[in-house]
């Protein structure tokens, strides 16, 4: 009898068969995640020599509005007292953290603030990259960027960029546009009291009046000014003044 042709051939498992695109499918996917990732950090390292032209938050307002205001100024065009009082207001240890300011972490948390312990360098990260909201990716990316904005731009850019995107009145973007609106007057010849307004409207420009001050944000506007003088004393403006 005949014996059959035996062949070294060995029919594949059905198994392995939907193994493989699988495995196929997790490569593309984590080099189409690890590209991404490349190219917003090389975004975010632009910027430490590219002015940004808009964010998404200004696009949204534009929409919105139909136009809004703003004009690039260089920190060397800023008066430096308005420097310090943004920093007095919104970030008085600006100089000492690397984007995360833990005392004022573990404050908010202790007292059961919503708000309070976000640094400049988060709301640079917030503003100019992402979107504004409290979901947890917003979060978890701002917190991913933040490191990379301060080991790759100088504090003075950071305060820069900031000053430029931030908003100060509905619709009114940076300190130069900010400047005119409420004093009719450019952003290197601002006095430490129109600094100080300007800081207050800070993060609630839309609820708040650098013009027209209430009793309450007078006394705001008194404590950044003594803070931004407190500042130039200690040295904690040492990192961002020329």
């Amino acid at each position: 009898m005949a014996r059959k042709k035996t062949t070294s051939r060995t029919k594949k498992s059905p198994s392995l068969w939907r193994v493989a695109p699988l495995r196929a499918l997790r490569r593309g996917l984590l080099r189409g995640i690890l590209v991404a990732f490349a190219l917003i950090l090389l975004w975010v390292v632009s910027y430490r020599v590219i002015n940004p032209l808009t964010t998404l938050y200004m696009q949204s307002e534009k929409r919105y509005l139909g136009e809004i205001e703003r004009e690039w100024v260089d920190a060397d065009d800023i008066a430096p007292v308005m420097l310090r009082s943004v920093v007095a207001a919104e970030d008085a240890n600006f100089c000492l953290h690397m984007g995360f300011d833990l005392d004022a972490i573990k404050t908010a948390i202790d007292s059961g603030a919503t708000r309070g312990a976000s640094t400049i360098s988060q709301q640079v990260v917030k503003n100019a990259f992402l979107w504004h909201g409290r979901s947890w990716s917003r979060k978890m990316l701002e917190a991913l960027l933040t490191p990379v904005v301060e080991l790759t731009w100088p504090k003075r850019r950071i305060l820069e960029v900031y000053l430029n995107i931030a908003e100060f009145d509905e619709g009114v973007f940076g300190v130069h546009a900010a400047s005119y609106q409420y004093f009719n007057t450019g952003p290197e010849s601002l006095t430490a009291d129109q600094a100080a307004r300007l800081a207050m409207v800070l993060p609630a420009p839309k609820a708040r009046s650098a013009a027209v001050p209430t009793a309450a944000q007078r006394r705001r506007i008194a404590v950044i000014q003594d803070g931004a003088q407190l500042i130039a004393n200690d040295g904690r403006a040492s990192c961002f003044e020329d």
